[in-house]
């Protein structure tokens, strides 16, 4: 096991003892100290270690939001204790640490190692998901990073002066032998969705969607009605306050074979479902009233 990763295994389970609380009157830092003792006797690593660990806790608050706004489903109660630490800790490295120390692409799979050794059956893809979602919601940082001191920014307060980011979506259908069938995305979190993602510069709602369920999904759809739009406040932990602007149409393609985008973040599946189905799916909640105007929409006709 490399002396990094072994490091930073000695951090996920002293965050661990922390979290769990039955020391309370232990200080963190002895807590560290004890356990690397016991598991890295030797381990020329202790600066690293006492840096990641001490920070993760000082910067728990935001840390901990991320993970509400990247897993609304899953509130941080009702993550495992070593699944939550584990994003805790990949969070960490990909947002506030040192990128050429550490690239985000290895923040994550370095996240996802522990989640293997550490976690249950399901952990690896769970943690591969929220910061997979993360990571592409940033815009893939340090991308095009430079190397240059960060400043200390004053984020804007007033709501109108947000920045706005836009996506667009589809419900995705199409009649086969008379029969509606939907077209749904899965992710990671157990959930059947829409397929939705940013409006690129020069496109319209109209092409932001399209290219986006034809990256997502590989198939071609044709715009047939405006479903609905929405607006809601999320919050970059570099950036400040960002409103989102959503917007999803009913589109119309062949019944044919759909294809998961590779490396989609957050997502695991792509699958059609007859009309009759769908009422038996786990869906979130904000996407009943789309699917239900769908549904009224493509019966009435």
């Amino acid at each position: 096991m490399a002396n990094r990763h072994l490091s930073r295994s000695i951090v996920l389970q002293t965050l661990f003892e922390w979290d769990f609380g039955v020391e309370k009157d232990t200080a963190p830092e002895e807590m560290l100290e004890r356990n690397i003792e016991e598991f890295g006797p030797g381990l020329d690593d202790s600066h690293f270690m006492s840096e990641l660990f001490l920070n993760i806790i000082k910067k728990k608050v935001i840390i901990d939001e991320i993970i509400e706004k990247a897993a609304p489903d899953w509130p941080i109660d009702k993550i495992s204790i070593i699944d939550r630490n584990i994003l805790r800790l990949g969070l960490y490295e990909l947002i506030f640490g040192d990128r050429e120390q550490v690239p985000p692409k290895v923040a994550i799979n370095e996240a996802i190692e522990l989640a293997k050794s550490f976690g249950g059956e399901n952990s690896s893809r769970f943690v591969n998901g929220v910061l997979g979602g993360v990571y592409k919601e940033l815009g893939e940082p340090g991308k095009d990073d430079i190397n240059t001191k960060k400043k200390h920014k004053q984020f804007e307060t007033d709501p109108d002066k947000f920045p706005i980011e836009k996506k667009a979506g589809a419900v995705v259908y199409s009649i086969k032998d008379g029969h509606i069938y939907f077209a749904f995305v899965h992710d990671v979190f157990g959930y059947w969705t829409f397929s939705k993602g940013g409006i690129e510069d020069g496109e319209n709602e109209e092409e932001g969607a399209v290219r986006e369920i034809k990256e997502e999904m590989g198939v071609d759809i044709k715009i047939k009605e405006l479903l609905g739009r929405s607006e809601y406040i999320a919050t970059h932990p570099e950036n400040g306050k960002i409103r989102k602007q959503v917007v999803f149409f009913l589109g119309e393609t062949d019944y044919t074979d759909l294809v998961l985008k590779q490396g989609s973040g957050g997502l695991d599946d792509v699958r059609w479902f007859p009309i009759e189905e769908v009422a038996n799916l786990k869906i979130y909640d904000n996407m009943v009233p789309l699917l239900t105007k769908a549904v009224e929409i493509l019966t009435k006709n």
